[in-house]
């Protein structure tokens, strides 16, 4: 399966401009992807103005991607600031190609640091689904430094843990071990997207990776926009299960 993973630089709060910067960069992809990929909060930056940009799950944003999706023949992970009954969450969709929603995954670690707690609700659940038999669990940004919640995709025999993030260049040496981590323990293929260029606050260097099962690096970008497509192979997963049982072995107490 083929994958798109995009790092690009977005406009603040501006949801307009970023659908443009977002189709200029699939516009100009070579090959042709089953899934595209997208950093946390894909169409605002990670902004605490939750309320003002919140939006339901068939909103603007999911008909955008809804349509994207189907032109291309694709799937799409995509993130959003999801209108919520008290707050709203932060939310990761998965749009199928046919523009239906597959799954959503509301953020379970809402970032306390600096403050995401107070203006978002926290999930409640791991969640997984599923593209041509791949099982794919979803995570977002601060879930990384919770590896239980991963227990339970590896529990379910995941193919690819997938997290998207708005993750800044201070702590990327965290986010290149936890994602390095989270593939090794859980023999499984592991996708972080991140941002790259600069919000209000802070700044970002990327660091969008793509690790095997064996937690060997196959694809990095740093300090650019860019499109990176990968390749997950699912005979690869099962030969290393298979070689090295660990997840056989596991308790979860």
């Amino acid at each position: 399966m083929k994958i798109g993973l995009l790092q690009y630089n977005p406009v603040w709060e501006d949801k307009e401009a970023n659908k443009q910067k977002i189709l200029s960069f699939v516009e100009r992809a070579e090959d042709k992807i089953d899934l595209l990929i997208l950093p946390e909060m894909s169409l605002t930056g990670f902004s605490m103005n939750s309320e003002q940009l919140a939006e339901g799950i068939g909103g603007d944003s999911f008909r955008f991607f809804s349509a994207l999706a189907q032109e291309k023949s694709f799937d799409v992970f995509v993130g959003i600031i999801e209108r919520g009954k008290q707050k709203p969450f932060n939310t990761l969709l998965h749009i199928s190609s046919k523009g239906r929603l597959v799954k959503l995954y509301r953020k379970v670690h809402p970032f306390s640091f600096s403050n995401e707690n107070i203006h978002y609700s926290a999930g409640s659940k791991p969640v997984t689904t599923k593209i041509k038999k791949y099982i794919i669990g979803l995570s977002i940004c601060y879930d990384l430094r919770f590896p239980e919640l991963y227990r339970k995709y590896a529990k379910k025999r995941a193919h690819l843990i997938v997290d998207i993030a708005n993750w800044p260049d201070t702590r990327i040496e965290h986010w290149r071990t936890l994602l390095k981590a989270r593939a090794i323990e859980n023999q499984c293929y592991v996708a972080g997207v991140n941002r790259v260029g600069d919000d209000r606050k802070l700044h970002y260097n990327g660091f969008t990776s793509f690790y095997d099962p064996m937690g060997n690096l196959l694809a990095e970008v740093v300090e650019e926009e860019k499109l990176v497509i990968v390749d997950m192979n699912k005979n690869y997963i099962n030969e290393v299960r298979e070689k090295f049982p660990f997840l056989d072995d596991m308790k979860m107490i």
